[in-house]
């Protein structure tokens, strides 16, 4: 079942995502969603096709942000966060409580939470360890930066 991996990780945030299998991709540990007119012509020494969902390496799902962007618009566990904090957010930063505008989802503690800005762009996600309610130390730490969009130019270094 190719969609294992990605359906177990959906159900992180909250999701059950439903992928047609006919048309999901692997090679390589990478998952790939295509359409019906791509799918036949596809050859098996193909790149890149479609749309990337992630790939699995060593037992863990590493998702892509189109992944990302497909569960912030389902009902997901998701917070908003203030102009400042999405800044710091995507340069590595963790999440302080007061940066936090509204709470998506049960927002339990050691649960995934999508990170997105005050328009609904993901930036990415994190894990709560502290807590998101409003009676919280504004200055605590809540989620930890798990994967940003920022990651992939700080790798360039």
């Amino acid at each position: 079942m190719k969609a294992k991996a990605i359906t177990r990780f959906a159900s992180q945030f909250g999701v059950d995502i439903a992928l047609n299998p006919d048309l999901l991709v692997e090679k390589g540990g990478r998952y790939f969603l295509v359409n019906a007119t791509l799918k036949p012509l596809l050859s098996h020494e193909f790149y890149f096709a479609g749309v990337y969902l992630g790939k699995a390496k060593g037992g863990k799902f590493f998702p892509s942000f189109n992944l990302l962007n497909i569960l912030a618009k389902q009902e997901a566990s998701r917070i908003v966060v203030d102009a400042k904090a999405a800044w710091l957010f995507i340069c590595g930063r963790d999440i302080l409580r007061k940066s936090i505008i509204r709470v998506y989802g049960s927002g339990r503690k050691k649960m995934n939470v999508l990170v997105l800005n005050e328009f609904s762009e993901c930036l990415g996600f994190g894990r709560i360890v502290g807590n998101l309610s409003d009676a919280a130390a504004p200055n605590e730490i809540a989620v930890r930066n798990v994967l940003d969009v920022g990651d992939f130019l700080r790798r360039e270094r």
